[in-house]
């Protein structure tokens, strides 16, 4: 019986739930220093000045670096030249939060006492924390480079140059042109909506952490909360101009990254040049407050979007023109949009489709990659469209969704944008939240509080998606070795940060070797024990790293019955492994065999004495998984509230390894997707002082404002790999938002009311109401009385 497909408690958890885990902060060396940072106060200023004397002369203080002292180059190049980012900031700061100086001290407390007498004075410079305002170059972040756009695809309202060959943006399926003033001929209705996906912050429960000691031979070992510690490795040995070999990354157990931590920061690189300058070990760990001005933040698109179609409900043409937000440096938040244009079709057969996108920075926090990355923000876009359009033709908006899907059959599909799906069966996957939601009744509920006027009403949102995973993933390493005492080790380039790696992992290399999961240690996040890896990002590690962990099995097996054919004296094509007994014998003879710690002892070639072998796994081609959501509010006419009742999530990501994995997978994407749509949301003031800078202003979600989710398996296997499997780590993220934000709508648009952006606060909803009129409001009311 195989293990795969079962549902297997997670090995990780005792440790977690029990003496917890190791992160970061938790390791200490010997001679210590702390490192305490000095943020601007200020989001766009001249630096005139900064003195250091009374820092330095503070209880404890080691030293205080300034951008004058340090030797090192700016960050990794930006998206746009030249918009570099500065180690610590030179003549200006771009944002509150920017760093302008470093306090090394003997303890925390004293760096942070410390820090408070760095004394630097501004000349202020107007702030620019409009996206649209940053299009007139009126207020320019990064002077040298003559304007604020940093990223450009396609111009707004004209087809997309950089789609792919097979189909252009802006040409029909059957490769005719379609010029940008004839794009919606044909269309009986077109409807059109500016749509705001707002800036969110990751808020992982752990903050960043860096911790960097110099060895006397000259290399580096640095301790990080990565997503990725070859990745971390990489660019730190760019950063100190070393070879990669120099340095060693460890990156232990990390508490959340939700993308945000794939990036290294100017924080990381310039704790272990501290190190090295005070020749005794650095470490720093941020604040919270730290943490929502300075880590990197996701979404901010401003989106113009146009969708036509007949009034049957077929939909024919789609235009979607993305104002990008990349925040005061432009690196992978600026790139965003590249993602959102090819998946901007979604799930639909519509023969035209235009992208073009503007990416611009601002004096606000960097813009990063945040669960999903690009890939939310279409299914946000086009899922809101579809709810308008139906709202304007009449038809339930299910039934238009029933009546666009790409059929199972025209798979492998090149959607508009040139973006090559592999499978799907879009109409069973809401079909299938149909059924389970009980949609009827629901609507027939709905009808019934409509009709009676109640102060609770009913909103039913609707979403379905299709999602990119593995995307430009290329090769992962995997490794796997019986030992002589029988237990195995596998050794990953992933870097898990709660996915559940070590349990799922140990299951491959279980299935093919027959040793326990449990018997099954998996390594990963450490340079040096792990060769090389591309970490854990887009939802890549099963697909890539998993396969390569399956086949390194497979190949240890056959090179254990190999040896167990010698040891035996027989033909190895007559030797089976007993996976239950855990024996090599003959086929047909098991009374003689050899076990895996006596074929281990004898075969002797791996790294810890076993037998083993590797496995670096390329992809060939990227998966896509897809689902429908259906998400149930109920809204308070009097106060604005809207209260989440049920999300019903389909949600298909190929063969499931393991569905308790799976659906912690989704469960955590559905939360993080419902808390964009109705609470989370960074913002500035007018003088670009971050207003949500603590987790007391800004709305974190928690168990209390969710329901239980009700979710539902569905597996189309995808061919891309050995496996059948795609990744799941984001999808809940990119159904569940749509889904949720189209259900406050729903519940609204008997009044009127056609659009309420994110978050869905009780006071936009309350500005909703008031913006539709006092007639639609004495509706409600006469209809109570």
């Amino acid at each position: 019986m195989s293990i795969l497909g079962n549902r297997v408690l997670r090995q990780e958890d005792p440790k977690f739930l029990t003496t917890g885990g190791t992160y970061v902060d938790d390791i200490n060396l010997d001679g210590c220093a702390y490192v305490t940072f000095v943020r601007s106060t200020i989001a766009h200023a001249l630096i005139t000045g900064i003195d250091v004397t009374e820092a330095r002369l503070m209880p404890g203080v080691i030293a205080v670096y300034t951008a004058a002292e340090v030797d090192l180059g700016p960050m990794m190049p930006p998206v746009r030249a030249p918009m570099p980012r500065p180690l610590l900031a030179t003549d200006r700061v771009r944002f509150v939060g920017d760093l302008v100086a470093a306090v090394v001290s003997e303890s925390r407390a004293q760096g942070v006492d410390a820090a408070e007498h760095v004394l630097v004075d501004y000349e202020p410079l107007a702030p620019l924390v409009d996206v649209e305002a940053a299009l007139t170059d009126e207020v320019l972040v990064h002077p040298d480079a003559g304007t604020n756009v940093c990223a450009q695809m396609g111009s707004p309202g004209r087809a997309d140059p950089g789609a792919g060959p097979a189909q252009p943006a802006g040409k029909a399926a059957d490769g005719s042109a379609v010029g940008a003033d004839d794009f919606f001929d044909g269309c009986e209705v077109v409807v059109r909506q500016r749509i705001v996906n707002q800036r969110v912050a990751a808020c992982p429960l752990e903050v960043r952490s860096a911790l960097a000691s110099w060895g006397t031979d000259g290399r580096l070992t640095q301790y990080g909360s990565t997503q990725g510690a070859h990745t971390e490795r990489d660019a730190l040995a760019r950063a100190h101009g070393l070879d990669p070999s120099r340095v060693h990354v460890v990156s232990p157990d990390v508490g959340g990254g939700f993308g945000a931590k794939m990036e290294t920061y100017p924080e990381a690189v310039l704790v272990g040049w501290i190190a090295g300058q005070i020749g005794r070990p650095a470490k720093w760990t941020e604040t919270r407050s730290e943490s929502m001005v300075a880590f990197g933040h996701g979404r901010a698109q401003l989106q113009t979007a146009a969708l036509g179609g007949t009034r049957d409900g077929r939909l024919l043409a789609y235009r979607l023109d993305v104002l990008q937000d990349a925040g005061a440096y432009p690196q992978y938040g600026a790139l965003l949009p590249s993602m959102t244009r090819m998946m901007a079709s979604g799930v639909y057969d519509i023969a035209r489709v235009e992208f073009s996108s503007t990416s611009v920075v601002t004096t606000t926090t960097p813009v990063t990659a945040y669960r999903g990355a690009g890939r939310p923000e279409a299914t946000a876009a086009l899922e809101r469209m579809v709810d308008l359009f139906a709202t304007e033709i009449g038809m339930d908006p299910v039934e238009v969704r029933r009546r666009n899907f790409v059929a199972p059959a025209a798979f492998p599909y090149t959607n508009p944008t040139g973006t090559t799906y592999d499978c799907g069966e879009y109409a069973r996957a809401l079909e299938l939240a149909v059924e389970v939601s009980g949609y009827e009744g629901l609507r027939e509920e709905q009808r019934r509080r409509r009709a009676a006027g109640e102060v609770h009403q009913l909103g039913i949102g609707v979403s379905t998606y299709v999602e990119i995973t593995g995307a430009g993933a290329g090769t992962e390493f995997g490794s796997v070795e019986v030992l002589p005492n029988g237990r195995a080790v596998v050794r990953t380039g992933t870097s898990p940060h709660g996915q559940g790696h070590a349990t799922a992992w140990a299951m491959l290399a279980s299935e093919h070797t027959g040793i326990p999961v449990e018997d099954i240690d998996v390594l990963h996040g450490d340079t040096d024990v792990v060769p090389r890896g591309g970490g854990t990002g887009g939802s890549r590690s099963l697909q890539v790293g998993g396969v390569a962990v399956n086949q390194a099995a497979g190949l240890v097996v056959e090179r254990a019955r190999e040896r167990a054919a010698e040891m035996l004296e027989a033909s190895v094509d007559d030797v089976v492994l007993d996976r239950i007994d855990g024996r090599f014998h003959v086929a047909g003879t098991p009374a003689v065999g050899r076990s895996w710690p006596e074929v281990a002892v004898a075969a002797g070639d791996g790294p810890y004495g076993g037998i083993a072998a590797e496995v670096d796994f390329a992809m060939t081609a990227t998966t896509f998984p897809f689902g429908a959501h259906i998400a149930v509010v109920d809204l308070d006419m009097e106060t604005g509230k809207a209260t989440l009742e049920r999300v019903v999530a389909v949600d298909d990501a190929g063969r499931i390894l393991n569905p308790l994995i799976f659906e912690g997978q989704v469960h955590g994407g559905l939360a993080q997707g419902a808390a964009q749509a109705l609470l989370e949301g960074v913002t500035y003031d007018e003088d670009g002082n971050p207003t949500t800078a603590n987790l007391a202003d800004y709305t974190f979600v928690s168990a209390a404002e969710l329901p239980s989710f009700e979710t539902v398996r569905m597996e189309t296997p995808t061919p891309v790999n050995e496996l059948g499997a795609k990744g799941v780590g984001e999808a809940g993220t990119i159904g569940a938002t749509p889904a949720v934000q189209n259900a406050v709508v729903d519940a609204l648009a008997h009044l009127g009311v056609r659009h309420v952006d994110m978050p869905a606060t009780p006071q936009r909803i309350w500005l909703a109401l008031s913006g539709v009129g006092a007639a639609a409001l004495s509706r409600v009311e006469a209809a109570r009385d």
